[in-house]
Protein backbone atom coordinates (compact mmCIF):
# COMPACT_ATOMS: atom_id res chain seq x y z
CA UNK A 1 0.00 0.00 0.00
CA UNK A 2 1.18 2.96 -0.89
CA UNK A 3 1.59 6.33 0.94
CA UNK A 4 -0.83 8.65 -0.42
CA UNK A 5 -3.48 5.32 -0.43
CA UNK A 6 -3.10 5.40 3.20
CA UNK A 7 -3.60 8.65 3.65
CA UNK A 8 -6.50 8.98 1.98
CA UNK A 9 -7.90 6.29 4.06
CA UNK A 10 -7.53 7.86 6.73
CA UNK A 11 -8.91 10.97 5.23
CA UNK A 12 -12.00 9.56 4.44
CA UNK A 13 -11.80 7.29 7.89
CA UNK A 14 -11.68 10.85 9.66
CA UNK A 15 -14.59 12.58 6.80
CA UNK A 16 -16.91 9.66 8.28
CA UNK A 17 -16.20 10.52 11.72
CA UNK A 18 -16.96 13.70 11.05
CA UNK A 19 -19.81 13.36 9.60
CA UNK A 20 -21.17 10.69 12.66
CA UNK A 21 -20.50 13.57 14.57
CA UNK A 22 -22.88 15.87 13.35
CA UNK A 23 -25.26 13.49 12.36
CA UNK A 24 -25.16 12.48 16.32
CA UNK A 25 -25.46 15.93 17.18
CA UNK A 26 -28.25 16.94 14.68
CA UNK A 27 -30.51 14.25 16.03
CA UNK A 28 -29.62 15.13 19.79
CA UNK A 29 -30.58 18.84 19.35
CA UNK A 30 -33.99 17.94 16.90
CA UNK A 31 -34.93 15.27 19.87
CA UNK A 32 -34.55 17.98 22.71
CA UNK A 33 -36.00 20.62 20.53
CA UNK A 34 -39.34 18.31 20.69
CA UNK A 35 -38.82 17.58 24.47
CA UNK A 36 -37.96 20.78 25.55
CA UNK A 37 -40.16 22.69 23.29
CA UNK A 38 -36.87 25.01 21.82
CA UNK A 39 -37.99 26.56 18.87
CA UNK A 40 -34.62 27.77 18.40
CA UNK A 41 -32.94 24.50 18.83
CA UNK A 42 -34.84 23.57 15.79
CA UNK A 43 -34.23 25.93 13.52
CA UNK A 44 -30.89 25.52 14.34
CA UNK A 45 -30.88 21.58 13.05
CA UNK A 46 -32.61 23.09 9.88
CA UNK A 47 -29.91 25.47 9.13
CA UNK A 48 -27.09 22.97 9.97
CA UNK A 49 -28.90 20.30 7.79
CA UNK A 50 -26.90 21.97 4.50
CA UNK A 51 -23.63 20.91 6.18
CA UNK A 52 -24.55 17.14 6.51
CA UNK A 53 -25.21 17.40 3.10
CA UNK A 54 -21.84 19.05 1.75
CA UNK A 55 -20.15 16.58 3.39
CA UNK A 56 -22.09 13.73 2.23
CA UNK A 57 -20.83 14.74 -1.43
CA UNK A 58 -16.87 15.17 -0.53
CA UNK A 59 -17.11 11.84 1.28
CA UNK A 60 -19.10 9.91 -1.69
CA UNK A 61 -16.46 11.87 -4.72
CA UNK A 62 -13.32 10.38 -2.28
CA UNK A 63 -14.96 7.07 -2.84
CA UNK A 64 -15.43 7.09 -6.02
CA UNK A 65 -12.07 8.96 -6.40
CA UNK A 66 -10.33 6.32 -4.77
CA UNK A 67 -12.25 3.75 -6.49
CA UNK A 68 -10.65 4.76 -9.83
CA UNK A 69 -7.32 5.58 -9.15
CA UNK A 70 -6.55 2.54 -6.38
CA UNK A 71 -8.30 -0.16 -7.23
CA UNK A 72 -8.60 -1.22 -3.56
CA UNK A 73 -8.57 -4.88 -1.89
CA UNK A 74 -9.67 -7.07 0.45
CA UNK A 75 -10.06 -4.63 3.97
CA UNK A 76 -9.49 -1.98 2.17
CA UNK A 77 -12.20 -2.40 -0.31
CA UNK A 78 -14.63 -3.69 2.59
CA UNK A 79 -13.39 -0.05 4.23
CA UNK A 80 -14.46 1.90 1.21
CA UNK A 81 -17.91 -0.35 0.35
CA UNK A 82 -19.20 0.28 4.18
CA UNK A 83 -17.72 4.26 4.00
CA UNK A 84 -20.67 4.85 0.93
CA UNK A 85 -22.96 3.01 2.59
CA UNK A 86 -22.52 4.31 6.27
CA UNK A 87 -22.28 7.57 4.49
CA UNK A 88 -25.96 7.14 2.68
CA UNK A 89 -27.19 6.07 6.25
CA UNK A 90 -25.27 8.99 8.16
CA UNK A 91 -27.08 11.42 5.29
CA UNK A 92 -30.33 9.79 5.91
CA UNK A 93 -30.43 10.15 9.48
CA UNK A 94 -29.81 13.80 8.98
CA UNK A 95 -33.04 14.51 6.97
CA UNK A 96 -34.45 12.62 9.41
CA UNK A 97 -33.55 14.68 12.35
CA UNK A 98 -34.80 17.81 10.10
CA UNK A 99 -38.12 16.24 9.76
CA UNK A 100 -38.58 16.16 13.59
CA UNK A 101 -36.77 19.25 13.66
CA UNK A 102 -39.07 21.24 11.36
CA UNK A 103 -42.59 19.60 12.89
CA UNK A 104 -41.67 21.49 16.58
CA UNK A 105 -43.25 24.64 15.87
CA UNK A 106 -46.32 23.43 14.35
CA UNK A 107 -46.75 20.99 16.98
CA UNK A 108 -46.86 24.32 19.96
CA UNK A 109 -50.46 24.58 19.62
CA UNK A 110 -50.71 20.93 20.69
CA UNK A 111 -48.72 20.96 23.34
CA UNK A 112 -51.12 20.31 26.17
CA UNK A 113 -52.02 17.03 24.48
CA UNK A 114 -48.30 16.14 23.12
CA UNK A 115 -47.44 16.36 26.89
CA UNK A 116 -49.07 13.63 28.04
CA UNK A 117 -47.49 11.04 25.45
CA UNK A 118 -43.93 9.59 26.90
CA UNK A 119 -41.88 10.17 23.51
CA UNK A 120 -38.50 10.89 26.19
CA UNK A 121 -38.33 6.92 26.41
CA UNK A 122 -38.19 6.57 22.48
CA UNK A 123 -36.32 9.17 21.59
CA UNK A 124 -33.40 8.01 24.23
CA UNK A 125 -33.12 4.52 22.73
CA UNK A 126 -32.84 6.21 19.18
CA UNK A 127 -30.48 8.65 20.47
CA UNK A 128 -28.62 6.21 22.41
CA UNK A 129 -28.44 3.85 18.77
CA UNK A 130 -27.08 6.39 16.85
CA UNK A 131 -23.90 6.97 19.56
CA UNK A 132 -23.47 3.62 19.65
CA UNK A 133 -23.53 2.66 16.32
CA UNK A 134 -21.05 5.93 15.49
CA UNK A 135 -18.56 4.99 18.66
CA UNK A 136 -18.86 1.10 16.68
CA UNK A 137 -16.90 2.54 13.65
CA UNK A 138 -15.04 4.92 15.38
CA UNK A 139 -13.47 2.02 17.26
CA UNK A 140 -13.85 -0.67 14.81
CA UNK A 141 -15.68 -2.01 17.55
CA UNK A 142 -18.45 -5.17 16.22
CA UNK A 143 -19.80 -5.64 19.59
CA UNK A 144 -20.87 -2.17 19.78
CA UNK A 145 -22.19 -2.76 16.54
CA UNK A 146 -24.40 -6.10 17.71
CA UNK A 147 -25.71 -4.16 21.00
CA UNK A 148 -26.99 -1.48 18.53
CA UNK A 149 -28.91 -4.36 16.25
CA UNK A 150 -30.51 -6.25 19.26
CA UNK A 151 -32.02 -2.06 20.32
CA UNK A 152 -34.34 -2.11 17.29
CA UNK A 153 -36.74 -4.17 18.34
CA UNK A 154 -36.95 -2.11 21.29
CA UNK A 155 -37.59 0.99 19.63
CA UNK A 156 -40.07 -0.64 17.39
CA UNK A 157 -42.12 -1.54 20.58
CA UNK A 158 -41.82 1.96 21.27
CA UNK A 159 -43.31 3.79 18.14
CA UNK A 160 -46.14 0.57 18.24
CA UNK A 161 -47.39 1.67 22.00
CA UNK A 162 -47.24 5.42 21.49
CA UNK A 163 -49.31 5.23 18.46
CA UNK A 164 -51.60 3.41 19.81
CA UNK A 165 -51.88 5.56 22.75
CA UNK A 166 -51.63 8.58 20.39
CA UNK A 167 -54.75 6.77 17.97
CA UNK A 168 -56.99 6.72 21.42
CA UNK A 169 -56.05 10.03 22.11
CA UNK A 170 -57.15 11.33 18.82
CA UNK A 171 -60.51 9.48 18.95
CA UNK A 172 -61.27 10.95 22.19
CA UNK A 173 -60.15 14.60 21.66
CA UNK A 174 -60.81 15.55 17.80
CA UNK A 175 -59.13 18.80 17.97
CA UNK A 176 -56.01 17.01 18.58
CA UNK A 177 -56.22 14.99 14.86
CA UNK A 178 -53.92 17.22 13.13
CA UNK A 179 -51.27 17.36 15.70
CA UNK A 180 -51.88 13.43 16.29
CA UNK A 181 -51.10 12.87 12.78
CA UNK A 182 -47.76 14.88 12.56
CA UNK A 183 -46.80 12.81 15.85
CA UNK A 184 -47.57 9.78 14.41
CA UNK A 185 -44.88 10.09 11.30
CA UNK A 186 -42.78 12.00 14.33
CA UNK A 187 -42.31 8.30 15.39
CA UNK A 188 -41.77 7.15 11.85
CA UNK A 189 -38.93 9.04 11.70
CA UNK A 190 -37.99 8.14 14.89
CA UNK A 191 -37.83 4.35 13.80
CA UNK A 192 -36.10 4.65 10.31
CA UNK A 193 -33.37 7.05 12.18
CA UNK A 194 -32.95 3.45 14.24
CA UNK A 195 -33.17 1.17 10.96
CA UNK A 196 -30.56 3.52 9.52
CA UNK A 197 -28.32 2.97 12.99
CA UNK A 198 -28.50 -0.55 12.66
CA UNK A 199 -27.50 -0.70 9.31
CA UNK A 200 -24.24 0.89 9.93
CA UNK A 201 -24.05 -1.41 12.85
CA UNK A 202 -24.29 -4.23 9.91
CA UNK A 203 -21.76 -2.48 7.74
CA UNK A 204 -19.42 -2.03 10.68
CA UNK A 205 -19.20 -6.12 11.07
CA UNK A 206 -19.15 -6.36 7.40
CA UNK A 207 -16.14 -4.13 7.44
CA UNK A 208 -14.12 -5.40 10.66
CA UNK A 209 -15.37 -9.08 10.33
CA UNK A 210 -16.08 -9.88 6.88
CA UNK A 211 -19.49 -11.14 8.41
CA UNK A 212 -22.85 -10.14 6.45
CA UNK A 213 -25.42 -10.26 9.01
CA UNK A 214 -28.87 -10.91 6.94
CA UNK A 215 -31.18 -11.27 9.98
CA UNK A 216 -31.43 -8.53 12.21
CA UNK A 217 -34.20 -9.68 14.13
CA UNK A 218 -33.03 -12.88 15.13
CA UNK A 219 -31.87 -12.39 18.86
CA UNK A 220 -30.28 -16.33 18.70
CA UNK A 221 -27.83 -15.46 15.40
CA UNK A 222 -26.80 -12.66 17.13
CA UNK A 223 -25.84 -14.25 19.64
CA UNK A 224 -24.08 -17.07 17.56
CA UNK A 225 -21.97 -14.05 16.16
CA UNK A 226 -21.19 -13.23 19.50
CA UNK A 227 -19.83 -16.49 20.73
CA UNK A 228 -17.65 -16.82 17.30
CA UNK A 229 -16.04 -13.30 17.84
CA UNK A 230 -15.70 -13.30 21.40
CA UNK A 231 -16.46 -17.25 23.07
CA UNK A 232 -18.84 -16.94 26.16
CA UNK A 233 -17.64 -13.58 27.42
CA UNK A 234 -19.93 -12.26 24.58
CA UNK A 235 -22.96 -13.46 26.54
CA UNK A 236 -22.19 -12.25 30.16
CA UNK A 237 -24.46 -9.51 30.62
CA UNK A 238 -27.26 -11.98 29.70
Amino acid sequence: MTRTFEDELDKLRTRIIKMGSLVDEQVEYAFRSLIEWNPTLARLVMDRDSKVDKLDFKIEKQCQRIFALQQPVARDLRLIMAALKINSDLERMGDLAFNVARAVEGLLPFRAFVEQIELSQMTDAVHTMVKLTIDSFVNNDPELAITTMKSDMRVDQYENRLGRHIVEMMKQNPEFIEGGVTLIVLLRNMERLADHATNIAEDVIFFTEAKIVRNRFDTEAFDALQRELYGDEGNDDE
